[in-house]
């Protein structure tokens, strides 16, 4: 059938200079992490964080939520890895895709918090700062399962739909041509999502760890819906997809904390002087 209108995919994702092979899912990742640190260390910096306290961070965390991503990918999908004509040592390539973000976050949290400890540092006041920045990061990083041609959502003929290469088509989807371009839709909530947290971080100048609260609720609101147009191979628990459950446990997990932590008000809601920089 004809296509009116529709977004490409790229023709390749991996380039060589000379042996070095350069992904497109690499790149996306390292900028989404360069963005992050950048929009952190400058927020960070406003609220009298010392100079160079997020690269520090940056050294601990990063490692730990690559580490927690894959981890997380391999436990949900392991039909992917193991199993008849599966190859377990898949699991360990993690240059061709698949991060969980959910164990992104958590497992470099955890790297986040050894850091804070070592280099005396609030982790609250640190993630509250770094917030805005995951959301650009993740934005990012969406355009590296662009490259890869993964994690469309359902066909689709509308306008901004994705041109999908036959040889990435799921089962039974090999007819359609055009799907819901997934990894758009999850850049521009992420983005707008930003925008919003550093607006209702300054309105209600929000501290306490209740900013990087605000980030959970706002993201796993949007992973919910986006999550529901997917098509790819997933875990299912009754009607909806694991990461669907995923998405609304984390929320209500952030939504009871972000309550919770208005009773830190009263020890001083804003630590330091100077306006939320975004």
């Amino acid at each position: 059938m004809g296509i009116a209108a529709s977004i490409p995919s790229p023709d390749q994702a991996i380039w060589h200079l000379g042996p070095l092979p350069l992904r497109a899912y690499a790149l996306c990742i390292i900028a989404g992490a360069v963005a992050a640190i950048l929009i952190a260390e400058r927020r960070f910096v406003a609220r009298g964080g010392r100079a160079g306290a997020i690269g520090d961070i940056a050294i601990w965390a990063i490692p730990f939520g690559i580490v927690g991503g894959r981890i997380y990918h391999v436990l949900t999908d392991a039909e992917l890895y193991f199993g008849e004509g599966r190859h377990p040592v898949d699991a360990f390539k993690i240059w061709e895709g698949g991060l969980g973000i959910w164990g992104a976050v958590a497992l470099g949290g955890v790297g986040a918090w050894i850091a804070c400890r070592r280099y005396d540092i609030d982790f609250l006041k640190m993630a509250d700062a770094l917030a805005p920045g995951l959301l650009v990061a993740q934005a990012i990083g969406r355009f590296g399962n662009w490259f890869n041609q993964e994690l469309f959502g359902r066909p689709t003929t509308v306008p901004w739909a994705l041109e999908i290469d036959r040889q990435y088509r799921p089962d039974g989807y090999e007819q359609f041509a055009t799907f819901h371009p997934t990894f758009l839709y999850e850049a521009l909530w992420n983005l707008a999502a930003a925008v919003l947290v550093v607006w209702l971080g300054r309105r209600l100048t929000l501290t306490h760890g209740r900013v990087f609260a605000l980030y959970v609720m706002l993201y796993t609101l949007g992973r919910g819906w986006i999550e529901m147009l997917r098509i790819d191979t997933v875990n299912h628990l009754g009607p909806f997809r694991l990461n669907v459950w995923t998405s609304i446990v984390v929320f209500c997990l952030a939504l009871a904390y972000f309550l919770w932590a208005r009773r830190l008000r009263g020890s001083a809601e804003r630590d330091v002087s100077g306006a939320d920089t975004p």
